[in-house]
């Protein structure tokens, strides 16, 4: 007779898997609260310290760690091994049922302590998992209720086959690997949470159609960036890029926003304090640079409404996230078979990104993720005229717009509505990510044309020499915000004060490469 070792946290799908096992004649072993559970299911299995002939001790923090339990699941199946087992009357397992303790789920729990967190380290768990997974030639290993219904089909005829329990091995260990990963992480941040993740799909091929590409997930099961495909098109390697850069830049601030992202690279973005909508920030965000928008990938932070829908008008767009989609915008865009929509619930609020991970030839780079100014940084006024209060709030806004932004960046902003600076702010002409930021700066001024006149500038760059500021000030820039920092900062703050431009330095800097 086949014998089963179950031992579960999550019982999802437990009762009709286990029953499945019984009617095929298995013998199934269980530790004591996955048995209690089957009892109530009315499926009959074996106590594990029953089976081994010891009691679970420390309240259950010892119940599967026993050498009837590893020596049944090790066994090779050969001669001596069987031999050592039927000495003090054991058996070989053939296939060990096991998930372990939500470690992950508890350390995510707000108020959870640390002996919460401790507590639901997984030990035996782990130990049965790598056991029967190290000997998957003969031991079938299931970690993930996804898998109970073809591994029942396979134990109606005896067993799973070697490339089921091969491949359930791979799984078992992936799992092992990511929840040692993510203990690691937190008794010490910088120990390798994110590099680790769940299989989410193949992609139809990377950023040239020659590469293959693959999507992981922090979570079994996610959708792209943990949000929910509505409708369009299947996500391409380049899409999700843009996406998570769009979505980012869109979550960071507080009032309603709107990014438009094209190859990585901001091309508009507007918010609004006060709205409840952010079909204005949408449309303002789209006004910056049309031409770049063409194509390119929407995020908002606030539910996409039908005014939204309307604000694309004419623009093409390829993605479009936000947190949720109203019945009427969803009527409305279903017009656009192929864009994708991406519903990201409320993760802006509730599941914001600590970390970003990024390869190198050899290795791997990571970094906490940058959301803005640290607490304590202040502004530091080095002009003759200081910026005034629309000037300064301006200057705020496009200082934030910034951040996403690929270094040498320079960001012309101005007031949404001339006549009210409360009804928000948009970017006007953004260059980016250019070997010098004189270049940013003369693409920034040619793509805000007119639109430069009485704008604010803020940018990542360093402003060594009075360069940007000169043609600045020839577009009509009234105010600029930069990092400060250079030992040359006299030549620029010369240049303003020449102009009438009123400067501010922020002692931090953006850099986005």
């Amino acid at each position: 007779m086949m014998t089963a070792l179950i031992s579960v946290s999550d019982k999802t799908g437990l009762a009709e898997f286990a029953g499945s096992l019984a009617s095929s004649g298995w013998s199934l072993v269980a530790s004591g609260g996955t048995a209690k559970a089957l009892a109530a299911a009315g499926v009959a299995a074996m106590e594990v310290s029953a089976y081994t002939g010891s009691p679970e001790i420390l309240g259950g923090r010892v119940k599967t760690l026993h050498p009837a339990i590893h020596g049944g699941i090790l066994s090779r199946g050969t001669a001596a091994d069987r031999a050592d087992l039927s000495g003090p009357g054991w058996s070989e397992i053939d296939l060990v049922v096991c998930n372990l303790y939500p470690f992950e789920a508890t350390i995510a729990r707000p108020g959870a302590c640390e002996a919460d967190c401790v507590e639901e380290i997984d030990i035996g768990g782990v130990a049965l998992l790598r056991a029967a997974a190290k000997n998957y030639a003969r031991v079938t290993v299931v970690c993930d209720p996804a898998d109970y219904g073809r591994v029942a089909a396979a134990a109606e005829s005896g067993g799973a086959d070697a490339a089921l329990r091969r491949g359930l091995a791979v799984k078992a260990f992936a799992l092992c690997a990511r929840y040692d990963a993510a203990i690691a992480s937190w008794l010490d941040p910088g120990a390798g949470a994110g590099l680790f993740g769940f299989a989410g799909q193949a992609l139809r091929y990377g950023e040239n159609p020659h590469q293959k590409a693959w999507l992981y997930t922090d979570a079994p099961g996610d959708g792209p960036l943990g949000g929910r495909v509505l409708q369009g098109k299947e996500l391409s390697y380049n899409n999700l890029l843009d996406l998570d850069a769009a979505w980012r830049a869109a979550a960071g601030f507080s009032g309603a926003a709107a990014v438009v992202v094209k190859h990585l690279s901001p091309c508009g973005v507007a918010a609004a304090d006060g709205a409840s909508s952010p079909a204005r920030p949408l449309a303002a965000a789209i006004a910056c640079d049309p031409v770049s928008a063409f194509g390119g990938v929407v995020a908002v932070n606030r539910p996409f409404d039908a005014d939204c829908a309307l604000a694309l008008g004419d623009t093409f767009v390829e993605c479009v996230a936000a947190p949720s989609f109203t019945p009427e915008a969803r009527e409305l865009l279903a017009k656009r078979r192929n864009a994708r929509l991406l519903e990201m619930g409320d993760r802006p609020a509730g599941a914001p990104v600590e970390y970003e991970t990024r390869s190198i030839v050899g290795g791997f780079l990571r970094q906490e993720i940058d959301s803005g100014d640290p607490v304590g940084a202040e502004w530091k006024v080095v002009s003759k005229r200081a910026p005034t209060e629309a000037e300064l709030a301006a200057l705020r806004f496009a200082w934030k717009a910034s951040i996403p932004a690929k270094s040498n960046s320079i960001l012309l902003a101005a007031p949404m509505d001339p006549d009210d600076p409360a009804a928000g702010f948009a970017t006007v002409g953004i260059g980016s990510g250019q070997p010098n930021r004189v270049d940013s700066a003369r693409i920034a001024v040619q793509r805000a044309g007119e639109k430069a006149r009485g704008s604010v500038l803020a940018s990542d760059a360093f402003f060594p020499f009075p360069d940007s500021v000169e043609v600045a000030a020839a577009a009509g820039v009234t105010a600029i915000a930069h990092p400060g920092g250079s030992i040359r900062d006299g030549l620029s703050v010369a240049a303003a004060d020449a102009a009438g431009i009123a400067m501010v330095v922020t002692g931090v800097r953006h850099f986005r490469h």
